[in-house]
């Protein structure tokens, strides 16, 4: 007799919802792994986005404007390179629900956050100490201690590190007020994730931003793991910068070009930078002189000419989600994220343990699973879902974690885990 994940009636029901999913014309715009003679059930956007189809042609278009243009490829065309960056500003601002003027694509996410931080992480000797969450992402954990260390500050005291105080590993809003609240006369820059990328809890935004600012912080967001999965209204929230990558839910290809948020406040500010020509002002940037004027906005935080061929692989991306709308993909990211959350709760309680907030305001469409029995039966599932076409990722020390992306994930993909997490569990057991 088939288990109830394997029973036909259960497969009726994920392919009939597949059936009824108004997105489902977006999973064909993506290239899929192969796995034998199907398809791979490919849960891995959180780290690396599929390909679009659109992408490989969209490269191809710049290379014969090379080719056939040579340097009047600057100038000439609908996607001139001259200005080839400033016109998907407004792609961009629509993404994260920022202006135009407060958002450009360049360089790579950390790069960003340590010129953004060169503006807007202005220590003084009462003033220095910068908060983050206990288990950052490294290189996040690494510029922030560089950047101490570079002021002439210890991170042994001037790194606070807010650790978690619920029972799976996630931090609760009252221990963010808290922290502020007691440590807040001497934090300068409060620099927080948009979803936590181990626990894959999400923030509230705004409510840092208001008890950071209230205490005289600045705020500003690494969002790589919120870019693509939340929808974002970074104007209203009021950051004072963000940062992200573009190579995880927005499928800009692997190393992709990252995205930057200053906010308009901020625009015609006089704050110290590293610069760098193409940030100068448009009007006079080829007068070639030796001061430098800022672009107002986030456009003057640009510090060389814009990767062509980097942008490039961006924009059909950016397409197909403004094509598709956040709202839409939000609503159907819930789905797909709690019905995963329903089979594990209802078939696999006794092998795996979801470290996710449950609360769907508080997470996107990760979420972060522990198995039963430590570190080797993690790895051992792991590696047979890998096997058997299965692909989530796995962080250290025990965590796997399955991220259903609406554009191109089915109802049909999440249950195939479940089986195949279900088969696992019956051949160990």
């Amino acid at each position: 007799m088939p288990s109830l994940l394997h029973a036909p009636a259960t497969e009726l029901d994920a392919l009939a919802r597949d059936a009824a999913d108004p997105l489902r014309r977006f999973r064909d715009e993506f290239l899929i792994p192969p796995h034998g003679d199907g398809q791979k059930h490919y849960f891995c956007g959180n780290s690396l986005g599929l390909q679009p189809r659109g992408a490989s042609q969209a490269l191809e278009l710049e290379m014969q404007r090379w080719a056939q243009l040579a340097v009047d490829g600057h100038f000439q065309g609908d996607t001139a390179w001259m200005t080839f960056a400033e016109g998907m500003r407004e792609q961009l601002a629509q993404l994260v629900g920022a202006r135009p003027i407060e958002v450009v694509a360049m360089n790579t996410l950390s790069v960003n956050l340590h010129l953004l931080m060169v503006s807007f992480y202005r220590p003084t000797p009462r003033r220095h100490a910068i908060l983050i969450e206990a288990g950052a992402f490294p290189s996040d954990r690494h510029a922030v201690e560089s950047q101490l260390r570079f002021h002439g500050f210890d991170p042994a005291t001037a790194l606070i590190e807010l650790e978690p105080d619920e029972p799976n590993g996630t931090i609760s809003m009252q221990a963010i007020a808290d922290v502020l609240e007691r440590e807040g006369h001497r934090i300068a820059l409060v620099l927080w994730p948009g979803v936590q990328y181990r626990t894959g809890q999400a923030f509230d935004l705004a409510r840092i931003t208001q008890l950071a600012h209230a205490q005289g912080a600045m705020v500003g967001f690494d969002l790589a793991h919120a870019v693509g999965n939340l929808p974002l209204n970074l104007h209203e929230d009021g950051p004072d910068f963000a940062a992200w990558c573009h190579y995880k839910y927005l499928n800009a290809g692997p190393g992709a070009i990252a995205g930057a948020f200053v906010h308009e406040r901020h625009a015609h500010a006089a704050l110290p930078r590293f610069a760098g020509w193409w940030g100068h002002e448009k009007q006079t940037r080829f007068a070639m002189a030796p001061q430098f004027v800022p672009t107002p906005g986030a456009e003057g935080w640009q510090l060389s000419n814009a990767p062509i061929l980097a942008l490039a692989t961006l924009r059909p991306s950016l397409n197909l989600f403004l094509e598709a709308g956040m709202g839409r993909l939000r609503e159907k990211s819930l789905a797909l994220t709690g019905y995963l959350e329903q089979l594990i709760h209802e078939h696999l309680a006794d092998v795996l343990h979801i470290i996710t907030p449950a609360e769907p305001e508080r997470r996107g469409c990760q979420l972060s699973l522990r198995v039963s029995g430590g570190r080797t039966a993690g790895r051992s599932l792991f590696e047979f879902l890998c096997e058997n076409g299965v692909l989530g990722d796995w962080r250290e020390p025990d965590v796997i974690r399955i991220s259903p992306a609406p554009l191109y994930n089915t109802w049909l993909d999440v249950l195939r885990f479940a089986q195949l997490t279900a088969d696992w569990r019956d051949q160990n057991g």
